[in-house]
């Protein structure tokens, strides 16, 4: 896996961020107004090579990949560059592929930045006036006409200045009325000038995700400097926390049009649904992110003091000139669900991939293996997400196939494994349906264990819980304090050679099944809350110990635990006395992170199936477009959660710096999941009430299901503090 780029990706890059900082800035791109074009900048772009990056070396080019031009278009983005250089770079390619010797001399010029080419995004056999990007200073258009493509000639007389939304180089244009040279023909012809549309679609959405992801860093630098009331706005979460999951839908936006390129790539079948749905993402997700920064300023982001303005409007003017966006979502739905074919671009080489490697597939096979092998129909019939679908039986037989603790290593009884190894293993197990919480509590306790434990806890508690005879739960929560696991009021009290533990655990699911807790309390009441706390193991099946169970309307049983004078001694201690907060943050370190795509994915199927066996006037819901739409957006959702939890999975495996990567995949798919197992309960709805067996069932269950992933592992609150904060910079927003 690998979410960095080339060196030469990264030299790109910079040269033209540095290049776009200086020649750019705010103040030229106001000059710039009321045409919208810079013919100074777009002089110095063309010189650094920037309209010929896409155009073919045989035709005077440099030939560089679409995920080149992308990291162009994210900086463009970023400066508000003036100039319609998307159409740019898709109109030079396809003079370099189709113009020949006709447009030979035009290409010249508009390489060196000397002329202006853009592109008609319809038809012009059918649409023959159409509003064009650049067309205020383009001397020629490249369009469809037919089945030809034509190169039409644009005279200064054609070109009428009009007022526009975001003062950009727009113009309407009568192209059927002017003349034009035919490039090629045919249906190869064709195919690339719709290859050249959908690249304008790949270009657009990068450079909105880098427009969006500066409007965002504006809004969080302002609130991080404005006070009202005395104190800085940044710390209300009113305003923190909807900057937050605005970076989740723009780092998704980026990141979809990474994974779409490595689906053009790879021969993904669906990835001309992707390109389609990457851009209508993209470009919903810049409205809400430029609305929301510019609702950040106040009333002083309604003056054009503020730059803050520019970004809305050219978030808006540059997509737009296609059209309505829900019709790119429409598009989706039709080359998902109706098998409408796309024209693909060549990309070129991606830096970028998602692969875990041959060993990771191994484990993956390995696991899979076992299953088919050892479970039985009515086993499977009790999997289930929660603790309830544990089976000692199966868990016992993991621990002999060493399966168990694949993770650890050697000399502790694991098979050390590497990272992403790892990650295919927790992503095979949930695809047998067996990934419940006791496996993953076991493995993460027993590190605890071996890193914090006596050598006597190691010999009676350890040593079962390798053996697969025992697993753990844990008790950090409590009735008052929820989510604050440092307000914890569980006693220990040291008695003798050991300790008395008093109190009352919230939520400690797995309990009544569990031989050990995992507990954090209160040893210490003369310092800060934070510094008084200890860990120990406790045996469930002590003395003085009730468990009393709690149900969830999601199918699953958690439960209240009292402990009244349970004696423990001294050698079930783990760290120092009033050294808890080291412990727990360790056993933090260990708990897999990540989000909740395989479910999402699971759930989006369900839908898809019953989608196709539900009626409605004699014909599959399936093939109505409002239906094709809804799964298309489930698709954007899935595809992003998937993003943002490899991302942090790399993150963390390679060290990189934390900017919140793991709370972004969190927050993200478990908000996505509750909106779209809702949505899907809906579509399919009367049939979705039902617990009938199969898909229905797993939708019902997963509206359920997806109402506590927004709870526990930490509120969707708690981490949206935690991505305004590490992500953006905020000042801290909870006490």
């Amino acid at each position: 896996m690998n979410f960095d780029l080339s060196d030469e990706q990264e030299m790109v890059r910079d040269t033209f961020a540095r290049f776009l900082d200086e020649h750019s800035t705010p103040a030229r791109v106001r000059a710039a107004m009321p045409g919208g074009f810079d013919a100074a900048l777009w002089t110095g772009l063309a010189e650094l090579g920037a309209i010929a990056m896409r155009v073919p070396e045989s035709a005077g080019g440099m030939g560089l990949g679409l995920f080149d031009a992308a990291l162009l278009m994210e900086e463009a983005g970023r400066t508000l560059a003036s100039g319609p250089l998307a159409e740019a770079l898709v109109a030079a390619r396809l003079l370099g592929e189709l113009g020949g010797k006709r447009g030979e001399a035009l290409l010249a010029r508009v390489i060196a930045g000397e002329a202006v080419a853009t592109i008609a995004l319809h038809d012009i056999a059918t649409s023959p006036v159409q509003w064009v990007a650049g067309g205020l200073v383009a001397e020629a258009v490249v369009a469809r006409k037919g089945d030809a493509v034509v190169l039409v000639a644009v005279p200064q007389s054609a070109r009428r200045p009009e007022d526009n939304l975001a003062s950009t180089p727009i113009a309407e244009i009568d192209l059927g009325a002017l003349e034009g040279v035919e490039l090629a023909s045919g249906s190869a012809a064709l195919a690339s000038f719709a290859a050249g549309i959908e690249e304008w679609k790949l270009l657009i959405a990068a450079a909105l995700a880098g427009l969006s992801r500066e409007a965002l860093r504006l809004a969080a630098a302002y609130a991080g400097e404005r006070k009202q009331f005395g104190v800085l706005i940044g710390t209300f979460q009113g305003i923190s926390h909807p900057l937050a999951d605005l970076l989740c839908d723009v780092d998704g936006a980026k990141l979809l049009v990474w994974r779409t390129l490595r689906a053009i790539h790879d021969g993904d079948p669906q990835a001309g649904a992707a390109i389609s749905i990457t851009a209508w993402w993209a470009i919903g997700a810049a409205a809400r992110s430029v609305a929301q920064a510019l609702h950040t300023f106040g009333g002083y982001g309604l003056t054009t003091e503020y730059d803050i303005h520019l970004y809305n409007l050219r978030a808006r003017a540059w997509p737009l000139i296609a059209g309505d966006p829900q019709l790119l979502l429409a598009e989706g739905g039709r080359r998902l669900y109706a098998g409408e074919a796309a024209s693909l671009p060549e990309v070129g080489a991606i830096p970028v991939d998602f692969d875990l490697g041959e060993e990771a597939r191994a484990i993956a096979r390995e696991i899979h293996a076992f299953f088919e092998k050892n479970a039985t129909p009515a086993m499977r019939e009790k999997f289930h997400y929660s603790w309830e679908g544990h089976n000692p039986e199966l868990h016992r037989k993991l621990a002999e196939q060493n399966l168990l603790f694949l993770g650890w290593p050697e000399d502790m009884g694991g098979r050390g494994i590497p990272a992403y190894a790892k990650i295919a293993a927790m992503d095979a197990f949930e695809e047998t349906g067996y990934n419940n919480p006791a496996k993953n509590v076991a493995a993460m306790v027993g590190a605890i264990i071996h890193r914090f434990g006596s050598e006597e806890l190691k010999a009676e508690v350890l040593s079962r819980i390798v053996a697969g005879e025992a697993i753990c739960s844990l008790g950090y929560s409590e009735p008052g304090s929820g989510s604050d696991v440092f307000a914890a009021q569980c006693r220990a009290t040291p008695e003798g050679n050991g300790w008395r533990i008093d109190g009352t655990k919230m939520f400690t699911s797995g309990a009544n099944l569990a031989d050990y807790v995992l507990m954090l309390c209160r040893t210490n009441t003369e310092v800060p809350k934070h510094k008084g706390l200890t860990m120990f193991i406790v045996p469930l099946k002590a003395e003085g110990v009730t468990i009393q169970p709690v149900h969830t309307f999601q199918d699953e049983r958690t439960n209240i635990t009292f402990y009244d004078g349970v004696r423990i001694p001294d050698s079930w201690r783990l760290g120092e006395v009033d050294g808890g907060v080291k412990t727990m943050s360790a056993s933090l370190e260990l708990e897999h992170g990540g989000g909740f795509s395989k479910v999402m994915r699971a759930t989006l199927e369900a839908g898809e199936e019953l989608c196709r066996e539900i009626t409605r006037d004699g014909q599959p819901i399936l093939t109505e477009s409002q239906c094709q739409q809804r799964l298309a957006r489930a698709h954007a959702h899935l595809w992003i959660s998937d993003m943002l939890t490899f991302r942090a999975q790399w993150a963390s495996i390679e060290k990189k710096p934390p900017f919140a990567y793991g709370p972004m995949a969190k927050m993200f798919s478990s908000e996505k999941f509750l909106t779209d197992s809702r949505d899907l309960l809906e579509l399919t709805a009367p049939l979705s009430l039902s617990k009938r067996k199969g898909a229905a069932e797993l939708i019902n269950q997963s509206y359920r299901h997806a109402h506590g992933t927004t709870i526990y592992g930490g509120t969707s609150e708690v981490h949206r503090s935690m991505v305004a904060e590490r992500g953006l910079g905020l000042p801290r927003t909870r006490a």
